[in-house]
């Protein structure tokens, strides 16, 4: 018999056949994962808002489908968590905010509709800064989450509850979302998986300039295939999104073998930000030396992004205007500083300035295509820094250099943002600091499926090397809860909202 720690060990795509096969029941494999979210969340404070009454009741009913005999879904029986930002149906929906504090939406979003209606049983939210604002996830409704390598250190964000969940086998498969890196930076953080698909291939139905493709929602996982079987149920188009397109989204859970001694790889320390920490980029040498082997060509090449940091000021700043203002003008006190800073910028440009972005953002598209005619990936560090202690709000400053603006220190993803392409984040090893370190691996122009191909052989290859392979944090030290995580919860949801155990 299948111990519990050992089941919530197992791959969301191993669940899945066991739940098929009948080896397991979906009722055992969620009592597995709520003792884990118990036993363990105290500690890093990454599962907000539980739905466990209900989860329980639709295990029992996943069981007798079962029995049945009847067609069963790709994710049937799989718990999974959704981050805080995305609407979930009688489920606590805060975004961080103190404005939405005890909202519960009447309906699930698209994506969240499309994963419950593939057979996956959601257990509950996991948390964001304040509206996604953010790559340290702490906000007044909820709190501070902590890394599940060291409680006291960022998780990232804005991602940050999935990734840290994930990476304590609290779950096996949770939703996030990207805009500057929100689900890259996060998952590099605590060593798992983020992937940014391209624009369009998740429907994101609440943003509201929905011809932009700056922001997506995307799956995290522990490996590459679960992050694919999540994928496959999330994909495909939407008319509330107009960014969508008709696609076969079970194609992305099918994992073909590729060579990796056929690819030409371009790699770059900071794809010139020149905010790259001197001990992030001696380890990102390092790794890239372990690997070298690996393909036909590993190459440091040179990527023109142009005005990339004041293309996504403007670009970023124009999406908290379109969404915040009405608030702003209220009273800007009833948003956090981040938020603020974000709108504060946006609505001192111009309609010149906006004109000028969005054909810089064209510029830096072509550029990063040019760089595809010779090479089939691009890998550089996720992130320019090791995990730093979650009470800082964001960097000012990365060694000698002085930063910009709160968001200055996560260019490495945001540079990528900006030219649309695919991008995931692998856990490869540790830095100096014992931290996890993730490498961004980039792809081409819609080339999804591709890029996942190479990132599950990269994995794979990883796994053997002491210097690549992904870390796994000790859970001894969390055996007791960190009780400073939730003390900047200010506005505290109603007890009765909070969840349903």
């Amino acid at each position: 018999m299948t111990q519990p720690d050992d089941l919530v060990g197992l791959s969301a795509v191993e669940l899945r056949r066991r739940i098929g096969s009948g080896e397991l029941s979906p009722v055992e494999v969620l009592e597995a994962f709520i003792a884990r979210i118990e036993a363990l969340n105290p500690a890093i404070n990454a599962v907000t808002a539980t739905c466990y009454a209900r989860a329980r009741e639709e295990a029992r009913q996943a069981e007798q489908a079962i029995k049945a005999g009847g067609p069963l879904g790709p994710l049937h029986g799989v718990p999974f968590a959704v981050k805080d930002l995305e609407n979930t149906g009688g489920l606590l929906t805060t975004y961080g905010s103190p404005l939405f504090k005890n909202q519960v939406p009447e309906t699930d979003s698209v994506m969240v509709a499309r994963l419950r209606a593939a057979g996956g049983i959601l257990v509950g939210k996991t948390n964001t800064p304040e509206f996604g604002a953010g790559a340290n996830t702490r906000n007044p409704v909820w709190g501070a989450t902590g890394n599940p390598f060291d409680p006291m250190k960022t998780c990232g964000g804005s991602s940050g509850g999935s990734a840290a969940a994930l990476a304590l086998d609290m779950l096996p498969i949770c939703t996030g979302s990207d805009t500057g890196g929100s689900l890259r930076i996060p998952a590099a953080f605590c060593g798992v998986v983020g992937f940014r698909p391209s624009p369009g291939v998740i429907p994101a139905e609440r943003r509201q300039l929905g011809w932009t493709p700056i922001s997506v929602l995307g799956p995290m996982a522990r490996t590459v295939d679960d992050t694919r079987l999540m994928l496959a149920s999330q994909a495909g188009a939407d008319p509330g999104d107009p960014l969508t397109f008709p696609l076969d989204g079970a194609a992305f859970a099918e994992t073909r073998p590729i060579d990796l001694g056929k690819l030409r790889v371009a790699w770059n320390v900071d794809l010139g930000t020149g905010i790259v920490d001197a001990p992030i980029a001696a380890s990102f040498r390092r790794k890239m030396a372990a690997m070298r082997g690996l393909f036909a060509a590993c190459d440091e090449v040179d990527i023109d992004f142009a005005e990339a940091e004041r293309c996504f000021d403007v670009i970023r700043a124009v999406s908290f205007v379109s969404r915040y203002r009405d608030d702003y003008e209220a009273d800007p006190k009833r948003l956090g500083p981040n938020v603020r800073a974000n709108y504060e910028l946006g609505s001192r440009m111009s309609l010149a300035d906006v004109a000028w972005a969005h054909a810089e953002q064209t510029t830096i598209f072509r550029n990063v295509q040019r760089t595809f005619e010779d090479y089939d990936l691009i890998v550089t560090p996720t992130v320019a820094v090791s995990p730093f202690p979650w009470e800082t709000l964001y960097l000012d400053q990365i060694g000698d250099r002085k930063l910009n603006t709160y968001y200055h220190w996560l260019a490495l993803t945001w540079f990528v943002t900006l030219a649309t392409n695919p991008t995931i984040s692998l856990p490869c090893g540790s830095d100096d600091n014992g931290m996890p370190f993730g490498l961004q691996v980039v792809g081409r122009f819609r080339g999804d499926r591709e890029l996942l191909d190479a990132s599950a052989a990269l994995e794979a290859a990883f796994a053997g090397s002491a210097e690549l392979r992904r870390p796994l944090p000790d859970i001894a030290p969390l055996a007791q809860p960190v009780a400073a995580l939730k003390s900047i919860a200010t506005e505290p949801p109603e007890d009765r909202l909070v969840a349903d155990h």
